[in-house]
Order: structure tokens, then C-alpha cells, then sequence
């Protein structure tokens, strides 16, 4: 790179380590999930292997890591993806509890944790797909 070249930004996929760190976070958020009576039952599989795989997989993405989320499954599209599984204010709030709590326990610099937390925050809410539930999310 010349010394007139603007440095390239660093990507939050970088700042926070990569995909261990990403492993790392959705193991515990799915410790968590496994033993929460309001969400398992929203996961068919009999154990959580799968998910484990396609949330880090789309996490890895969407933070500015590899593509081969999108490369092996096609464009997130996540409000599709969790139609089938009925998400109101009190699934939304569980999930983004669990998700919340894993962020914070994974040592991050305040910068990159308040990032995830608001992304995480916002597409909690995106996925709800009860409307009449929706008012109930304490926020």
C-alpha cells in the first residue's frame, strides 16, 4: 500500500477477533437458549447443532467476515427465514436477554460491544411477526 493510499476501515468481524469470537459468543447464547423454557420450543431440531451453525454463519457475514453464509444459503432474508416460528414481544425479549448477556461476557472493546448490542437490539424487534403481541416488548 502507498503512503498516500487511505487505510482500509477494520471490519467489527476483525475488531472483535474473527470467527472464534463469534463461535465463542453464539455457544453461549445458545447455553443459554437450550434451558429457556419461552424459546427452545421455538427450535425444532433436537438440538441446536444447526442453528448454532446458521446463526454463526450469518454473523460472521454480517460483521464483515467470509460469505459463505449467503454462498451456501442465498440471501439472509431473515423475516422470511422466521415466519414459521410465531415471535412476539416475549420471545423477542428473551432472545435479545440471552443475546445481550452473551455480548457482555465476551470482553469486547465498549465500542464494538454498544454496536452489536444495537444491531442485535433492532433485528430482535424486526423478527417479531405477532403484531398484537409486538406492544409487549419492554424496552
Amino acid at each position: 500500500m502507498a503512503d498516500s493510499d487511505p487505510p482500509q476501515p477494520v471490519t467489527l468481524y476483525e475488531l472483535v477477533g474473527g470467527t472464534a469470537w463469534v463461535v465463542d459468543l453464539v455457544d453461549r447464547f445458545y447455553d443459554a437458549v437450550a434451558l429457556d423454557e419461552r424459546l427452545r420450543p421455538l427450535y425444532p431440531e433436537p438440538d441446536l447443532v444447526g442453528a448454532k451453525a446458521r446463526l454463526t454463519g450469518f454473523l460472521v457475514q454480517y460483521w464483515g467476515g467470509p460469505t459463505t453464509y449467503s454462498d451456501e444459503r442465498g440471501h439472509p432474508r431473515l423475516r422470511m427465514r422466521h415466519g414459521p416460528f410465531a415471535i412476539g414481544g416475549v420471545e423477542r425479549d428473551a432472545w435479545f436477554e440471552h443475546m445481550d448477556a452473551a455480548v457482555r461476557s465476551g470482553g469486547l472493546d465498549p465500542d464494538a460491544e454498544a454496536a452489536m448490542l444495537a444491531y442485535f437490539d433492532h433485528a430482535a424487534t424486526a423478527m417479531i411477526n405477532r403484531p398484537d403481541e409486538a406492544a409487549e416488548v419492554s424496552r
